[in-house]
């Protein structure tokens, strides 16, 4: 796990369309974001089940109380629930999916989405502009992840016919068709929440089969799925909490897919050719830092000396053995985001005399580390233990069973201090995972600092025309970040949904997520 989750619930972007794809390096060698090593493998077969190795369980299949991702469940949700548009990363653009069109006003203030006709949910009733209106307004009552971003951007939602979505935005947002391409863009069906227990029931290609908790998972395809009968019999999804385990038996070909984020183990499947998915994605290793009231982070100075006492590299060298990237900057090199503005370095003996400062006016010293107990969390955990302690602080580390419990101790309880994270602001487009992590007005729901500089200069971003401007502001909220220092920074994480030379016709879309309903099987897999 790499200290991390994905909390990347949209990859709202700001831009940049028809951009190169990113490519770095480590290790020697290069990442490319996007599908790798794919073949088409000729005319589509029917037939056949793809197990797959999933990251995590999801707590939840329902969009609003889950975290939208491929590592949470994101693949689960998208084969149930399809979405109105998906990201394409070959071309770096937003492309109807359920929807027909979207398309905006001269300032990108109105945005006028039409539904294709005759989509149904998998219950019967029609997926229709209504629905959609209804679906969205459930999403934000509930507080999803990106709640804060639609309530605070869109100020109406008009419905002039069955097939019609008008969308009128307090703002100018030249992207705010990336906002649908994750969990807003999720339309859940009216039946779902009837009888007070909440059914996954959606308009995507599959149903929910069976479900046996921490086991597996099985979704069925639908014979009225609006574009045609899957060529799957099935999936079957199934949870195996060790990244070893998980990668191995892919290897053994006991499973035909798996969702890999342990950089050692994408830089051996890379190696290998293996073929899949790939996404690099900044801030993916962090270690948020709670400073609700009476936490040690309510101290700026406390969080400025964590920050300077840890070395990425010796984090990254103890994780994974070397691989991967290790820089504290928000964007490294190899973004289209990077910028001149260093971050705040590393430096023991600043981060000393600032622990001593905060002591001398009443602080004990002592820090809770809330991790994983996978090998590369607990070999971060001891990292970060190990450098905290150097400079003067007391450290107990927090090693809990898996991602789930992460979550909730995080994400729903906030009951930490200091925890390995992934805030996730995405290559293809950061302004969403930046307003529902860092704006006043978002979501916040880790406990994280923000500032009123911080949320200007996010909405600022939002609204910026070209991609230089928007670089330039990218600068400033790296300066406004070392003075606020919301999180410890690592590194990007690579995520690599890997799948075997037998599976073809696989799309991919935000967030590490992948659309199923085109694909298919060799004969005889």
């Amino acid at each position: 796990m790499a200290t991390v989750l994905v909390l990347a619930a949209a990859c709202s972007s700001s831009g940049g369309r028809g951009a190169d794809r990113a490519e770095v390096r480590s290790s020697g060698d290069a990442y490319e974001v996007g599908v790798i090593g794919a073949e088409s493998g000729g005319d589509p077969v029917d037939g056949g089940t793809l197990t797959f190795g999933a990251y995590s369980e999801p707590r939840s299949l329902d969009p609003a109380v889950s975290i939208v991702a491929g590592s949470t469940g994101g693949l689960e949700m998208a084969a149930i629930y399809d979405v109105l548009m998906r990201w394409d990363s070959e071309t770096n653009t937003v492309e109807p999916q359920l929807a027909e069109s979207l398309e905006a006003n001269d300032d990108s203030t109105v945005w006028t989405l039409t539904l294709r006709d005759g989509v149904t949910f998998s219950d019967g009733t029609p997926l229709n502009a209504e629905a959609v209106r209804w679906s969205l307004e459930r999403y934000v009552a509930k507080g999803a992840d990106e709640a804060g971003l639609f309530t605070n951007n869109v100020t109406g939602i008009d419905t002039p016919d069955d097939r019609t979505v008008v969308f009128t935005l307090a703002t100018e947002w030249p992207s705010f068709d990336y906002l649908l391409t994750t969990g807003p863009g999720m339309v859940v069906a009216q039946s779902a929440d009837a009888g007070g227990t909440f059914t996954p029931i959606g308009a995507g290609a599959f149903t929910l089969s069976t479900y046996a908790p921490q086991e597996e998972m099985v979704l069925e395809p639908r014979d009225d799925y609006w574009d045609g009968p899957p060529h799957l019999d099935s999936i079957r999804i199934v949870y195996l909490s060790d990244p070893q385990a998980r990668f191995d038996s892919f290897q053994a070909g006991e499973i035909g897919s798996a969702f890999i984020r342990e950089p050692d183990l994408v830089d051996q499947a890379l190696d290998e050719g293996t073929s899949g998915f790939l996404n690099l994605v900044a801030l993916g290793s962090v270690a948020v830092i709670n400073t609700d009231e009476g936490r040690p982070g309510a101290d700026p100075r406390v969080r400025q000396a964590m920050f300077q006492a840890i070395d990425p590299e010796l984090v990254v060298q103890r994780a994974s053995g070397g691989a991967g990237i290790a820089s504290n900057a928000i964007f490294p090199e190899y973004s289209r985001w990077h910028t001149d503005v260093e971050p705040l370095p590393y430096d023991p003996e600043a981060a000393r005399a600032l622990v001593e400062e905060a002591k001398a006016d009443g602080f004990d010293g002592k820090v809770t580390y809330l991790d994983a107990q996978d090998p590369a969390s607990r070999a971060t955990a001891l990292a970060v233990k190990a450098s905290l302690e150097t400079v003067g602080f007391e450290v107990e580390t927090d090693l809990v069973p898996t991602v789930a419990d992460q979550v909730n101790r995080v994400a729903v309880n906030r009951d930490y201090d200091v925890a390995g994270w992934g805030i996730s602001w995405r290559e293809a487009g950061p302004y969403g995972r930046m307003y529902a992590t860092l704006h006043e007005e978002g979501n916040l729901t880790v406990g994280m600092p923000t500032s009123p500089e911080m949320s200007a200069l996010i909405t600022e971003f939002q609204g910026a025309g070209t991609e230089e401007e928007q670089r330039e502001i990218m600068g400033r909220i790296q300066e406004q970040w070392n003075a606020d220092v919301p999180a410890l920074v690592y590194g990007p994480t690579p995520e690599f949904l890997m799948w075997s030379d037998d599976l073809h016709g696989v799309e991919d879309t935000v967030n590490s997520m992948v659309l199923l309903d085109d694909a298919w099987l060799d004969a005889g897999s």
